[in-house]
């Protein structure tokens, strides 16, 4: 009989691969809304068991109890996330002669793999506690969930917009070092922040400082005492000031940079919009004493605000990628 064999590798724009690579990339924010809601209700421990739920994948009454069916519909969603991503890289895989874009889908697979294990490891090992930072080792594992699943996104939008034709194709006059290094550094203090925001989700530190934009009740900038989930409460405002200014020093950057395409300046305009929106939202947290809708919103708009400060500086970079890596 006949042996079939594999298409041939190209790096030219395939349509279907784009767009399946594009819709991995939307499903990411379905995954972190529905973690971020499960977290905000307070329901990350509905079921006691890994990987199943409550011993099935179908619990009974999951449909019926907010706290099962916030918890349940992270699991399964999460369950198509591996799906979609495993499906994504053997494409590449099989069509893709970028190599280093193979390589960046095998490292999102094990990505979302090691996700899955981090997630299970919160809620098997929630029941031994951590005295010197009073937590348990399952809420330690939840911090290190959250900030993983900032990663992801990144290597998901770093795959899909490798994939479309404007970066296939693209010739355009590449921006500016600076545009470059402002992009870097407003990511990096971005991961800082989503850091320090998994502590203060899961020690319990959201109202720690209850007064907005004050410190304390009598207009004190600072708390009028400290200890551990104040500090980490304070240091999270802190850190929202800063990439304010810095946002709005790469934003800048970019408007002034004459080789910046249309896109990439109506991208920093959004990511202004997203930064005033996240602080506006901050605030509805303390004023609203934390409530599930705002909490939730807050960290979704954090998650879409490291997203497209991500796209813009990948977008920024994509000669430097393509001339340092090309076909390897």
């Amino acid at each position: 009989m006949p042996t079939s064999t594999p298409p041939s590798r190209t790096s030219a724009y395939k349509p279907a691969l784009a767009l399946f690579a594009a819709l991995g990339g939307a499903w990411v924010f379905v995954l972190v809304t529905l973690g971020a809601f499960t977290t905000s209700i307070g329901a990350g421990m509905a079921f006691p068991d890994w990987p199943l739920s409550n011993g099935s994948l179908n619990p009974k009454g999951w449909l019926d109890n907010l706290a099962m069916f916030a918890e349940h519909s992270h699991r399964l969603s999460a369950g198509v996330m591996t799906t979609v991503t495993i499906i994504l890289a053997v494409w590449l895989w099989r069509r893709e002669e970028r190599a280093w874009l193979r390589k960046l889908a095998i490292f999102a697979v094990v990505l979302v793999i090691t996700q899955a294990i981090v997630g299970g490891l919160r809620v098997l090992l929630d029941n031994l506690h951590v005295a010197m930072v009073d937590t348990s080792v399952g809420r330690l594992f939840a911090m290190l969930h959250a900030c993983l699943a900032q990663l992801f996104v990144c290597t998901l939008i770093a795959i899909a917009v490798a994939c479309t034709r404007g970066w296939i194709k693209g010739s355009a006059t590449p921006v500016s070092d600076g545009v470059r290094r402002a992009g870097v550094v407003c990511c990096a203090l971005l991961f800082v922040q989503l850091a320090i925001a998994a502590v203060v989700r899961h020690s319990f530190a959201g109202l720690a400082i209850p007064t907005f934009p004050f410190s304390t009740p009598e207009g004190g900038l600072l708390p009028a005492a400290w200890d551990f989930r104040v500090a980490m409460h304070f240091a999270h405002r802190v850190m929202a000031g800063i990439i304010g200014v810095a946002v709005l020093w790469f934003a800048v950057k970019l408007w002034g940079d004459r080789n910046a395409s249309l896109g990439l300046r109506t991208g920093a305009s959004a990511l202004v919009s997203l930064v005033a929106l996240q602080i506006l939202l901050g605030a509805q947290i303390i004023w609203t004493q934390r409530s599930a809708e705002m909490t939730t919103g807050h960290v979704l708009c954090g998650a879409f605000t490291l997203a497209t400060t991500f796209w813009l500086t990948w977008l920024a970079h994509r000669d430097a990628v393509e001339k340092r890596w090309g076909k390897a």
